[in-house]
């Protein structure tokens, strides 16, 4: 824990300094409101120790600069001229508590540690009222989805990593928040997309920098791992990270420790690290895409997060749910599905997964007429989704990485569409298409096509 101590008396700083620096935590000095506001702005501090009586400003308007720029850092008052009434002002500005001097170092120490404990029970309030209004609860009925809830609640209580893979839409994220929220430990969830953050922006994006250490860092920055100490860093799409910044990845999941951009001392973390991916990493570290040593690091407990269209089971208990959501976000009234409707959204092969169902069951939620969801307003939905997404496909196909995955997504979408277009029926398509029916059949098998999606 680091410690800022705001004393323009040499004496008061070095025998906090001594008394602080004996129990372990991290000690930073200021003599006036000037010098601590440039130490806040520079260093990760957890908890100030703020004299009254300063020259310039007093200790009161520095509590007001504190409250303003760091308001979830605790300030405990210190003065050798406490009064009731000074007490009182410096409680409703914000301190957590007031020290009288001459200080007495088992008050200061107990003190210290109930502000720390306040903050992190704040943070941990924090942190439930988010996973409540996330809504990531996991709605599972199928085999597949109960045997990962088995697996996540065997693994969320140890320090061991996980990778979740699967395909995108699928719920990568809800299990890594599963795994976090389960896990009992007392930092947050901090997620970030590696395939979002330029290159040369990760590792100031996970590691943080100095003022000053590039153009245009005016600020010093906490880095994602360092955000994410005592807590769950989750490290979505990580097979789009590049190399060097795997390397340094590896390098912190080995010895717990960080350097900031421009900082010339490392900074000790406590991270639980879970990692996600919708590539085949074994793959990509045969190409030489993807690190060895890094992959085996984040691969102890590996989850694999099936598509919606291998577990049919789930979309009734999901699609409840989701309208039940989509209702009380859009303010309307929540809508039945009936039976005919849930038979026709299992039918569907949910090309995008939970996150299609949840688009579809929004448009029926606030589309469909009357009170009960029918199946031909599911049909009409789908259709349109389907149509939509036909006209967006050259988009969306433009913005994958590779050759190899642009033919294969290429490939399966002309696929669809021509079956589609031709009922189904195997041997028109193969004739329409130009291609001998046993080549369409290697095809549909290799796509796991063979069985009609809608």
């Amino acid at each position: 824990m680091h410690v800022l101590i705001v004393d323009d008396e040499e004496a008061i700083r070095d025998s906090l300094e001594m008394i602080l620096a004996y129990e372990h935590y991290v000690v930073n000095l200021a003599a006036n409101g000037r010098e601590a506001m440039e130490v806040l702005e520079r260093e990760p501090i957890d908890v100030v120790l703020l004299d009254i009586k300063m020259p310039d400003k007093d200790g009161i308007e520095v509590l007001g600069e504190i409250r303003a720029k760091r308001p979830e850092c605790p300030v405990i008052m210190i003065s050798g001229h406490g009064t009731i009434e000074t007490a009182v002002e410096a409680t409703k500005k914000g301190a957590f508590d007031f020290l009288a001097k001459p200080l007495d170092r088992d008050r200061v120490l107990v003190t210290l540690r109930n502000a720390i404990r306040q903050t992190e029970l704040e943070r941990q309030n924090r942190l439930l009222k988010a996973e409540v209004d996330s809504g990531f609860e996991i709605l599972a009925e199928s085999p597949a989805m109960l045997q990962i809830l088995a697996t996540i609640d065997r693994v969320a209580r140890t320090d061991a990593r996980v990778l979740v893979s699967g395909e995108n839409g699928t719920g990568k994220e809800l299990v890594a928040r599963r795994v976090h929220f389960r896990s009992g430990r007392t930092g947050p969830f901090v997620d970030v997309n590696c395939a979002a953050i330029p290159g040369q922006l990760i590792e100031s994006e996970l590691f943080g920098h100095e003022r000053g250490a590039f153009t245009g860092a005016n600020a010093l920055k906490k880095g994602k791992f360092e955000l994410a100490d005592k807590g769950t860093l989750f490290l979505d799409e990580i097979g789009d990270m590049s190399l060097e910044a795997q390397a340094k990845v590896l390098r912190v999941l080995e010895q717990q420790r960080i350097q900031r951009v421009g900082g010339q001392s490392s900074i000790q973390v406590d991270v639980r690290v879970v990692a996600a991916t919708n590539k085949d990493l074994p793959k990509a570290v045969k190409a030489g895409a993807f690190r060895e040593d890094l992959f085996y690091r984040l691969n102890v407990v590996p989850i694999h997060v099936p598509p919606l269209r291998e577990r049919r089971e789930d979309v009734a208990p999901l699609a409840a749910q989701l309208m039940e959501d989509a209702a009380r976000r859009n303010e309307i009234e929540s809508k039945k599905l009936s039976a005919a409707a849930v038979h026709a959204l299992e039918r569907h092969d949910w090309p995008g997964n939970v996150r299609e169902l949840r688009n579809v069951v929004e448009r029926l939620a606030i589309l469909a007429p009357g009170s009960v969801v029918s199946e031909s307003d599911v049909g009409a939905v789908l259709a349109q989704s389907a149509s939509s997404s036909e006209g967006e496909s050259i988009e969306g196909l433009l913005t994958i990485p590779t050759l190899e995955d642009f033919k294969e997504r290429a490939e399966v979408a002309f696929l669809k569409r021509k079956l589609r277009e031709n009922g189904w029926n195997i041997k028109r398509t193969a004739e329409q298409i130009q291609t001998p029916r046993s080549n369409l059949y290697k095809k549909l098998e290799k796509y796991d096509l063979l069985r009609n999606p809608s």
